[in-house]
């Protein structure tokens, strides 16, 4: 990098972004939103640096101004798709609310390791310019603009826009779409400029999942089976995939090479990683590639726990693909080096509700002999399971956390309101595949000033494999 004296921000492949800097600080929202505690959410810095006296500790914590947001995930102002460009750089995040529907502007450069609120998006904003609402994934454009994905309108009702900011002012100048052409349902969503496409995803309506899980609303199809295809340019939805056995296809990732036409999504309930490719004649296709077994369980709300996908990675070389099973309590690590028959290369267990001792017995496992033990780090039993990944850019450490929504935690997980979540790291073998707890870092997010916070997804202040893109 020292080469490109004007260059923009991130890296020129992903290849280059592989060989950056090690990871010092990850910045992370945590949500007080259904815990009990009335105080407003808050961005926490954590230092990463095994150097340091303060490592695996929050070093620094910026209140929201305003209450029960339900921060969520985050992006930036620009990344890698803006590295042609000198004259952008990576300074801001964007902290998009999921339940209030503000937007929240911090500025990381100033000071990285005390971050400071630079701007507020009033949901009124968005809702009187876009009439869309519950707000999600933030990328940023290669046109500098940023793009949030929504899953709703200002009622509570389904739809799938998305919300375009002005990358310099951070002023709302409408969607993303045409007038009339948002999808039914929203998420997450990935884009990929050479096949000059875009692909979205599919939770719920906001009035449907922000109170908790009801089995019914999934027979009555009031959860997520589609993937939505977009004409890039065009800002036009062009095609519909209805996924075979894919219920709620949630995040979404393209091989991170520009030029491939294909990547993953994980479906949470179905508990299937799905993979999406380009064909022959230039539609889309979807195909199934890895199951994960139900198990047979009593003392559970239903009789068959699905694993719940929640959150996928692809590393930046696209060799190996990583998710969490929520609700079964493990991260897998498969080789995707032929992305239509992944091979599992790791897999360890941080939780979940299968844990010996709980109230959950296991009655048939396709795939475990006994039910695993509970995990205790430094002295802290970990609650819930692991959720939302980040791994380093040389793809040799994973960072886990284990809240996903403060109501769907409070409902699956009440121990995890009360205790807090926590956030832990995991060695990763990159040559053979395989996955280690490093017993040596925990963040305990139970012990935090104001009371247990529920932390969720995890940011580097020089980009990462899901939020940087490549033109």
């Amino acid at each position: 990098m020292a080469k490109c004296q004007k260059c923009g921000p991130g890296y020129p492949t992903p290849l280059d972004a592989m060989k950056g800097p090690r990871e010092e600080l990850l910045y992370l929202p945590c949500i007080y939103r259904n815990t009990g505690t009335e105080a407003p959410d808050y961005l926490a810095t954590v230092d990463v640096d095994p150097k340091s006296p303060y490592y695996s500790q929050v070093i620094h914590r910026l209140p929201m101004p305003n209450m029960k947001d339900e921060l969520h995930h985050s992006g930036w102002n620009t990344c890698s798709s803006c590295f042609g460009d000198s004259t952008k750089s990576r300074t801001k995040l964007i902290l998009p609310s999921l339940i209030s529907s503000r937007i929240y502007v911090v500025d990381v450069a100033s000071e990285p390791r005390a971050p400071k609120l630079h701007k507020v998006v009033e949901p009124t904003e968005v809702m009187s310019k876009c009439d869309l609402a519950c707000l999600h994934t933030s990328h940023c454009l290669a046109s500098g603009e940023v793009m949030i994905s929504a899953l709703g309108d200002a009622k509570g009702n389904a739809k799938g826009g998305f919300v375009l900011l002005d990358g310099e002012t951070f002023e709302v100048k409408g969607t993303w779409q045409k007038p009339g052409g948002a999808a039914r349902m929203g998420y997450d969503f990935w884009y990929q400029p050479r096949h000059n496409v875009m692909i979205s995803t599919e939770w719920a309506a906001p009035n449907v999942f922000k109170n908790g899980f009801n089995p019914a609303d999934v027979k009555a199809g009031l959860y997520g089976s589609q993937l939505h295809v977009w004409d890039w340019q065009r800002r036009e939805l062009i095609q519909t995939l209805q996924m075979q056995d894919g219920l709620i296809p949630l995040e979404i990732r393209f091989l991170h090479n520009p030029d491939a036409s294909q990547g993953f999504v994980g479906c949470a309930l179905s508990s299937n990683i799905q993979r999406f490719y380009k064909n022959e004649g230039g539609k889309w296709e979807i195909e199934k590639v890895i199951q994960v077994p139900s198990k047979k369980v009593e003392g559970w709300m239903l009789p068959d726990m699905p694993g719940l996908i929640t959150d996928i990675l692809l590393s930046l070389d696209d060799r190996f693909l990583y998710f969490s099973n929520w609700i079964h309590g493990d991260v897998r690590q498969y080789d995707i080096s032929d992305p239509q028959r992944p091979r599992l290369a790791g897999q360890i267990f941080l939780g979940g509700s299968i844990v010996q001792g709980g109230p959950v017995r296991v009655l048939q496992d396709e795939e475990l002999n006994c039910q695993p033990e509970p995990l205790v780090v430094k002295g802290k039993k970990v609650q819930g399971g692991p959720q939302m990944i980040q791994l380093s850019l040389d793809g040799r450490r994973l960072y886990v956390t284990t809240s996903l929504y403060s109501a769907w935690d409070k409902q699956f997980y009440p121990d995890l309101i009360r205790e807090g979540s926590v956030m832990l790291q995991v060695d990763v073998n990159t040559e053979k595949g395989g996955l280690k707890l490093n017993p040596n870092f925990l963040v305990d997010f139970g012990k935090e000033p104001l009371g247990p916070a529920l932390a969720h997804e995890l940011r580097y202040p020089g980009g990462d494999c899901s939020s940087d893109i490549w033109l």
